[in-house]
């Protein structure tokens, strides 16, 4: 089995950084070097000031604390990394498409090209290349394809190693996995660069644990996983669109048909909508593969996932506007949260984006605390969507560092996020201070509505008869 002495992984970003710090503590022999051309993105990796690393995640801190500079490095001198390294992570980005075929639907893997053409170009030994970003079925066939046209006689052996993080919990999901996937060729090498992989993780987590797959099997697990927890999601949120109709209580049904051992209670719980980076992005992927396999009865099950996650956050908005007598406009509405879940500044596809925009189309003066997301953050993130110019966003979008100036003098609060802060607020003094009637439409389901009706508030819950 080939000895990993030195790892290198090309993108520094939500999945990158902390997996590499995980396997840099946990094997202090392999130096591991990240690597990324953005150059703001390696200075805030190598800040002292460890408040400044680029993503934020529960106990990540102290882990790089641990490893950098003493075997775990931040770099953007890529050439450099993939020259000396023997084992190579691709973990950069794959956006769904916006453009050509696939628009909207099949992942973007320009990156991913553009990574591997730069493997081909510098490697000078084999190389152990390592699929790390979510990617359709069959890119290691083309990344291969890319890295044999070398014409110097390197051999290269492409795994796919896909990850499973929720974001918030990233840390303890790496230090505590309920499976690693590696998939890889079915030949002697490949089970070889299989195994090399897995004695890096073995370092931690138990052989039982590490699922050893052909390297097809385990692309296509990855976008399953995601699709099968996404589902659950949209499932229970079109039961509660039916809840609020007929008079039951959502978080009652929840909890009747979780305590089923055939369904179990995980991804249960109403909400204004998943975001993240993977569930759309992953079942979108799944809905254009099956369809370039003409499998439409297959890609119209899936696609309606994504229809009835869009669905949620708009009639969420809407609920807004007609509580609100039909109008937000110049209106105050508060949110507490931005980020797509609690513990992370992570933004992408977060319900709130959607939520906010739909308002700012009603005129509605949107005023945002998140006690982790920039403003230019939310700014870009509805510049993006291009409904708007990016000046009148500007017009609309206030963002606040004390949450109860974000608050003060509201129309209606908006929860976007589950932080666990907004449990712990003076309610009392909130609602003093904020126009009346005043409103709180609780989109995650985390505040305690008997006591804040008591105070006086009109309570909005997804999925509850209101």
């Amino acid at each position: 089995m080939k000895s990993i002495k030195k790892i290198c992984c090309v993108g520094a970003g939500y999945v990158g950084g902390p997996t590499m710090a995980v396997i840099a503590q946990k094997n202090p022999h392999i130096q591991i070097t990240v690597v990324d051309i953005n150059q703001e993105r390696i200075n805030a990796w190598n800040d002292t000031d460890l408040r400044k690393l680029p993503v934020y995640e529960p106990g990540l801190d102290l882990i790089v604390a641990e490893a950098r500079g003493r075997n775990l490095f931040f770099d953007t001198n890529v050439d450099k990394a993939i020259d000396e390294a023997d084992l190579i992570f691709i973990s950069v980005n794959t956006p769904t498409k916006t453009y050509g075929k696939g628009k909207g639907m099949a992942a973007d893997l320009k990156y991913i090209e553009l990574c591997a053409r730069q493997i081909a170009r510098v490697a000078k030994t084999n190389k152990i290349v390592v699929e790390k970003s979510t990617l359709p079925v069959r890119t290691a066939q083309a990344i291969k394809r890319i890295l044999d046209q070398t014409g110097n006689g390197v051999e290269f052996q492409i795994l796919s190693n896909p990850e499973f993080l929720a974001e918030g919990t990233a840390i303890a999901d790496l230090m505590n996995p309920d499976r690693v996937l590696i998939g890889g060729a079915e030949t002697v090498e490949g089970q070889e660069a299989i195994e090399a992989l897995a004695s890096i993780y073995a370092a931690w987590v138990p052989q039982e644990r590490i699922l050893r797959t052909n390297v097809w099997s385990s692309e296509l697990s990855k976008l399953t996983a995601n699709a099968f927890l996404a589902q659950r999601v949209s499932s229970i949120n079109a039961i509660s669109e039916l809840c609020e109709v007929s008079g039951a209580d959502v978080s009652e049904v929840s909890r009747a048909i979780g305590t089923d051992s055939r369904i179990g209670s995980k991804f249960l719980k109403a909400s204004v909508g998943f975001g993240g980076s993977c569930f759309q992005k992953d079942i979108l992927n799944l809905v254009y593969i099956a369809k370039s396999y003409g499998l439409d009865a297959v890609a119209d099950y899936w696609e309606q996932v994504i229809i009835m996650n869009d669905h949620q956050k708009h009639r969420f908005a809407e609920k807004i506007v007609t509580t609100l007598f039909n109008t937000v406009n110049d209106k105050k509405i508060a949110f507490l949260g931005w980020a797509f879940k609690k513990d992370t500044n992570d933004t992408r596809e977060s319900a709130a984006i959607y939520v906010a925009n739909e308002l700012m189309e009603e005129e509605a003066q949107i005023h945002v605390y998140d006690p982790k997301v920039t403003h230019l953050q939310m700014l870009s993130d509805l510049d993006y969507l291009a409904t708007r110019t990016p000046e009148k966003n500007k017009k609309h979008l206030t963002t606040h560092t004390d949450p109860y100036t974000a608050l003060e003098a509201a129309h209606g609060i908006a929860i976007l996020t589950e932080w666990d802060e907004f449990k712990e607020y003076d309610w009392q003094r909130i609602y003093d201070n904020m126009q009346k009637p005043a409103f709180i439409f609780d989109g995650r389901d985390i505040l305690d509505h008997q006591a804040l009706e008591n105070i006086g508030f009109e309570v909005y819950t997804i999925g509850k008869g209101n």
